[in-house]
């Protein structure tokens, strides 16, 4: 979303936006840096544009989001590629920061996180049917092993009305499903309204005409109220699904994490979701070998995934931010027993998302039909209510529309199947 709204603040300004990055004077590389991986892309593609000032005619680089707010002058000290950086409270200063590359004058922009605007004109970048609606900004969680609060500033939501409207002009443009996000979705609207909001929210988006899909991610488990259940279960636009990332299972490791919550609390909040909601799809995200951590922790984590079988997970391995609580903790696990840890995990998950997906053959189901697929014998890519991928026989006149398709083969990764009807 950052990015979409400095596009459109280049874009009123008179910039011209081109398709390769060969044809640019200026590029504009947005990052993130919430783990390791995702900072090592970010300096991988500055490394790789970097390489058109050298050999093409290529002017200036300009680097905005997470990585510069975090390393700030470090980044220019070390990445000479770098002409102009702007931090998390800067993206507003983007035409400066273009305007300064080009004449090859350093800039590095680094405004308050917690005074930052949010929402604003946007260029959307997403197909054509669907949109991300930013509802909130910024964290309180202070999760030991996070760098969100500093990177992102303290937790900031919109006003519901201006979420809404936005709502709205999406939907005039064409949009058919909204994807709730922040970092915090269950969180909004405490510091705006004295209480958690979501579930009202939720009834208001469900009556903006032209979306038929509203969807959440990173619900908190500390704070998903029974209201907020129920508000999912019986809306009709929005989806029977829920990302719930827990992290871990053990309570002593959960403390470690400065995760508020408890196994037990977390397994009867399961098992009231899906018995409000039997066709529930539930994800979460799992990290394996935080610091201390043993291995009959990291088993009894496994043993939750046969217990709960989640619908997918989002898996990763402890890698230290510096800065945070948990980099300052001892580690004496090796990496290599890390790894077994967590392939144990993703085994245990693989089999369990095979076994859900073939349950599926034979059934007909709602998808949005996304766009095409890289699959010749399956030219369509659509995804399920419960954000499943359906590779798909049909003709791409179908793309953007609700359809039902019948589902005749699966894997760990896919369902596969053919158009019935338009719905």
């Amino acid at each position: 979303i950052n990015t979409e709204v400095m596009l459109a603040k280049l874009a009123a300004e008179g910039f011209e936006i081109v398709a390769e990055d060969v044809d640019a004077d200026v590029i504009v590389i947005n990052t993130c840096a919430f783990i390791e991986s995702a900072k090592q892309e970010a300096i991988d593609n500055i490394l790789d544009v970097a390489w058109l000032k050298e050999n093409h005619t290529l002017r200036g680089i300009v680097v905005t989001g997470c990585l510069p707010e975090r390393y700030r002058e470090q980044l220019l000290e070390e990445m000479p590629e770098v002409d102009c950086i702007l931090g998390t409270g800067s993206y507003g200063d983007i035409c400066e920061a273009v305007r300064s590359a080009y004449a090859k004058k350093p800039l590095a922009r680094f405004g308050d996180v917690n005074a930052a605007p949010l929402g604003g004109e946007r260029v959307v970048t997403t197909q054509e049917h669907f949109a991300y609606l930013q509802i909130a900004e910024g964290c309180d969680n202070r999760c030991s092993y996070c760098v969100i609060p500093s990177i992102r500033g303290r937790f900031r939501s919109r006003p519901m009305g201006e979420i809404v409207e936005e709502a709205r002009e999406l939907a005039a443009l064409g949009v058919r499903e909204l994807c709730l996000v922040a970092q915090d979705t269950t969180r909004y609207g405490e510091d705006l309204y004295g209480t958690y909001a979501l579930d009202a929210l939720l009834r208001e988006l469900s009556a903006v005409d032209g979306i038929r899909w509203l969807r959440l991610l990173y619900c908190y488990p500390g704070r998903i109220t029974d209201g907020l259940v129920e508000e999912i279960a019986s809306n009709p636009k929005v989806v029977k699904y829920i990302d719930m990332p827990i992290q871990h299972i053990s309570d002593r490791v959960l403390r470690a994490m400065n995760r508020p919550y408890t196994r037990a609390g977390y397994l009867e909040l399961i098992r009231y979701a899906r018995r409000v909601m039997p066709d529930l799809v539930l994800t979460s995200d799992i990290i394996i070998g935080f610091p201390g951590e043993t291995e009959a922790e990291a088993m009894d984590t496994v043993s939750l995934i046969n217990e709960v079988h989640f619908d997918a997970l989002f898996t990763f391995i402890f890698s230290p931010r510096p800065g945070t609580p948990a980099a300052k903790l001892g580690d004496p696990t090796p990496r290599e027993e890390k790894q077994r840890w967590f392939d144990a995990l993703c085994n245990a998950q693989n089999a369990i998302s095979a076994e859900k997906h073939a349950a599926y053959i034979g059934r007909a189901v709602r998808v949005l039909v996304e766009g095409e697929s890289d699959d010749a014998d399956w030219p369509l890519s659509a995804r399920t209510e419960g954000n499943r991928l359906v590779r798909m026989k049909g003709d791409k006149s179908l793309i953007g529309t609700f359809i039902t398709a019948k589902i005749s083969d699966s894997n760990t990764w896919a369902l596969y199947g053919a158009a019935e009807e338009t719905i």
